[in-house]
């Protein structure tokens, strides 16, 4: 006999809990509560089956919770003393990581998060292992909840591309040209070539003076260092300026020093660099650009080779490597690349000029 599925419901806000009240419920299977403030909804909670439901990081009363343990649902509690939600149930945004910056970055939550993670790193408490696994588990979540109505092209390079230079300016355009063809920019979420995709996705219903004025404002600060919050603050202003969908980024705390661009609209960021990396370059479908960058952006083109060489004509995304004289001499990736599939029907390209790259992108 096969049992019949339970349709599993997320709910992230007090307001959905009531509108199912509202709408007769009478049991609570398959529902995952999220981070939620049910203290005042004691009577209706026990009122209602709670087999086969789930509460993560809820605020209960006693006897709610008592209800839902002892009927055959499950409850996460809340961690204390963290900087975060670890059950949170939406992606971030620049607006939040960065609260309070005109205080000094240190006092952002992004950088209170960050200086949590080491000093838990050092004290080697598993406790930080649980929270920090929760919460990436979290993220990934809200981040397949995405829309996927276009497709997702990664951008990658490195963080030390400067505002202001051609190069920034190139990574700018070929974001923008990525978004004007309905594709979803998506990148790793730091400064540098990673910035500039997303500020180019931001501008994409902008024409060229509009990119002029943002790439001379941001090029008064064209590093987040010495100063992360006059990098941010700068880059606030300019998105105030020209507010527009950034793509998605997906950062990680992993690298401290790079902190999150502000012109991604939806943020993703990790503890685990490892998670980020497969679920960045696994979402890019649509096919990966790969910008001059360092060691990171290496490990990026042969993390993402690796599929396809194994994988079958079904599995194949497009390789775009961008810079002829960096790819085959500064840094020699191209020749190695060639060397590997040279017997392999693989979606791999070397070109110079960005405008190439949308053509190439599925």
């Amino acid at each position: 006999m096969t049992l019949p599925s339970i349709p599993h419901v997320d709910i992230e806000s007090l307001e959905h809990f009531d509108r199912l009240l509202a709408a007769g419920a009478t049991a609570m299977a398959g529902w995952r509560v999220q981070s939620v403030d049910l203290s005042r909804r004691t009577a209706e909670i026990t009122g209602l089956k709670p087999m086969g439901s789930l509460f993560l990081g809820c605020v209960l009363e006693e006897k709610a919770d008592a209800w839902v343990r002892d009927g055959g649902g499950l409850v996460f509690p809340a961690i204390p003393a963290l900087p975060f939600d670890a059950y949170r149930g939406r992606l971030y945004d620049a607006d939040e990581l960065y609260a309070g910056l005109e205080h000094g970055y240190d006092a952002t939550p992004d950088a209170r998060i960050y200086a949590w993670s080491r000093q838990q790193d050092e004290k080697g408490d598993t406790s930080r292992t649980l929270a920090a696994a929760l919460h990436d588990h979290a993220i990934a979540d809200a981040l397949s909840e995405l829309p996927s109505d276009r497709p997702w092209v990664g951008v990658m390079g490195g963080h030390g591309l400067s505002r202001g230079s051609d190069d920034y300016r190139s990574a700018v355009l070929l974001g923008r040209s990525l978004a004007r063809a309905e594709r979803m920019v998506v990148t790793g979420g730091g400064p540098g070539a990673m910035e500039a995709a997303n500020l180019g996705a931001s501008l994409a219903a902008y024409d060229d003076a509009a990119v002029d004025a943002a790439l001379a404002e941001l090029a008064a600060v064209p590093s987040f260092r010495p100063s992360i919050g006059a990098w941010a603050t700068a880059g606030m202003n300019v998105r105030s300026r020209f507010p527009g969908d950034g793509g998605v980024s997906i950062p990680t705390w992993f690298y401290g020093h790079e902190p999150p661009n502000v012109f991604a609209s939806a943020i993703a960021k990790y503890f685990s660099n490892a998670q980020r990396e497969d679920v960045l370059l696994g979402r890019a479908r649509g096919g990966i650009v790969y910008l001059t960058g360092a060691a990171g952006t290496v490990q990026e083109v042969f993390q993402a080779v690796t599929p396809n060489y194994y994988g079958d004509a079904a599995t194949q995304i497009p390789l775009i490597l961008v810079g002829t004289d960096y790819w085959t001499t500064q840094l020699p990736v191209w020749p190695l690349l060639q060397s590997l599939t040279a017997e392999r029907h693989m979606q791999l390209h070397l070109v110079d000029d960005i405008d190439q790259v949308a053509s190439l992108v599925s």
